[in-house]
């Protein structure tokens, strides 16, 4: 590999078998001068089995802007710096962004590199539409604000994406029966992994089936399928509905926009033009 100066690399890293990582992040890996790391004991079972040794570089959501100075610093200086998460795909619902975005706002190069990410082989796997599709990650923790989430998803019709913690999913399949109705979803669990399984139904019927489940989990659901007329609504009307569910006024443009199949700025002239 051809060494360039003051570059970030943004490494994926295996989602569970360590055997799942590509030629070219190995060799990043190996050329790199150091690597900024969300846990340095998951970073180095990595580099001990593919025999790397490099400096480690904590960071993690608590310290990112303590350290971007500090990575901006180095890239100056001439250094290549190499960016992972504790599994999968750097940033998509890990930390990261704030020190990639300091970077970029200092000129200096990012260079992402494809590999593992646990929500695409959820989707391909899934037995449900695979496009278009909404990956919004981790719903809140809050049962409260939770629903408010679901309130908002709940006319979209695409296939909707979302990660979730063992501890949680029943209440959050509960919480998706009530909002969405009884509609098809997968829940995909340790990923690559040893136990590695996919259970498929009706959201009523792995409420029962994840009872005590554990590991990772990737849930795909399927988007509103339901055909409404909303020919009877002016276009304020029909976007107003959607804000009264809890959207902003931006998405709810976006969506009657899709559903009318009327051009956006059309949407947007005439709802804003009645205010």
């Amino acid at each position: 590999m051809k060494k360039e100066v003051n570059n970030l690399y943004l490494i994926p890293t295996p989602i569970g078998n360590l055997d799942d990582i590509t030629i070219r992040s190995l060799n990043t890996l190996k050329m790199i001068d150091a690597i900024l790391c969300e846990d340095t004991r998951e970073t180095s079972k990595l580099l001990k089995k593919y025999d790397i040794s490099k400096k480690l570089i904590s960071y993690h959501e608590y310290n990112e802007k303590q350290i971007k100075d500090k990575v901006v610093n180095m890239l100056k200086e001439g250094k290549n710096l190499g960016l992972v998460t504790d599994q999968g795909t750097p940033i998509i619902s890990d930390p990261g962004f704030v020190i990639v975005k300091e970077v970029i706002d200092n000129n200096l190069n990012v260079i992402p590199l494809p590999g593992a990410t646990a929500f695409v082989p959820a989707l391909i796997s899934s037995g449900i539409s695979p496009s278009p599709f909404l990956f919004y990650g981790f719903l809140n923790s809050k049962g409260s604000k939770q629903k408010k989430e679901l309130e908002k998803l709940k006319s979209y019709p695409d296939t909707l994406i979302f990660y979730e913690a063992p501890h949680r999913i029943v209440k959050t399949l509960e919480n998706m029966l009530d909002i969405f109705g009884d509609r098809n979803i997968s829940v995909h669990r340790e990923i690559s992994k040893m136990y590695e399984e996919i259970i498929r139904g009706k959201v009523s019927e792995l409420i029962k089936k994840c009872d005590n489940i554990k590991g990772e989990i990737v849930l795909v659901v399927e988007g509103n399928k339901e055909i409404v007329d909303y020919s009877n609504l002016s276009i304020v009307e029909h976007v107003n509905l959607y804000v009264e569910d809890g959207m902003s006024s931006k998405e709810a443009i976006k969506l009657v926009s899709k559903e009318r199949k009327v051009a956006k700025s059309i949407v947007y002239k005439e709802y804003h033009v009645d205010k």
